[in-house]
Formats: C-alpha cells, structure tokens, sequence
C-alpha cells in the first residue's frame, strides 16, 4: 500500500513538472542593465550636446551644482567619482536617461513630481 501511494504521488509530480515546460521566453532586453536613477528621455547626441553647452559653457567639466539642473543622479553620471563630471560621463548619462535637455525637468531630485500650478479664478 505505502508502494502504491509512493508511486503515485512521485508519478503525479514527474507528469506535473513534464506539463509545466519551461515557461515563458525571455522578453528581449530583460537582461540589460537596470537603468536606475530615475531614468528619463534618452537625448540624441545633438540634444546632449546643446544640454551641455547650457550646463557649462566656458568648461571642460562640471561641479555638481552647475550640473545639478540637467542630472536627475549625479552620482550614477559621475562614474570617476571625482565629483566632476566630464564631457564622456555627460555622454554616457545621456543614453542611460540620466541627463536632460531641459534644466526645469530635472530639478525635482527627490522624485517627488512638481506642483502643478494654480489657476486663478
């Protein structure tokens, strides 16, 4: 009798596991890396450029304050950690979504989205 149910119940999880397959695919690009930050619009490279030119014109690096309007992260940009972001990093922090071409829109660090503004009546 305990051969009977043993068989059974190891029948009953083999055919299970057989019917279950190997599940779904992969979805494609699932297993790139996490663009964390608070990732926005990937800037064109023209874009990018004309961010920086507005973040500091007359420089060949960044100080965190200047570029605090245009980076959502600026630790995730500052890959050196040198608490200078130079023109690569900037570059790189375009195609990850961590830099944007309107200095308005990245000035909520905190995630929290802007106020919106209140009509009068």
């Amino acid at each position: 009798m305990k051969l009977t149910i043993l068989t059974t119940v190891m029948l009953l999880s083999t055919a299970t596991y057989a019917f279950a397959g190997g599940g779904a695919p992969v979805p494609e690009g699932a297993m790139k890396d996490d663009p964390s930050g608070r990732p926005g619009k990937i800037l064109s490279e023209a874009e990018c450029t004309k961010a920086w030119e507005m973040a500091g014109p007359d420089g060949d690096t960044l100080s965190k304050d200047k570029a605090a309007p245009f980076v959502t992260n600026f630790e995730l940009v500052d890959s050196s950690k040198d608490s200078q972001i130079s023109s690569e990093e900037w570059k790189n922090g375009c195609a990850k979504g961590w830099v944007s071409a309107d200095a308005a829109a990245a000035t909520d660090m905190d995630g929290t989205p802007a106020e919106p503004e209140k009509k009068q009546m």
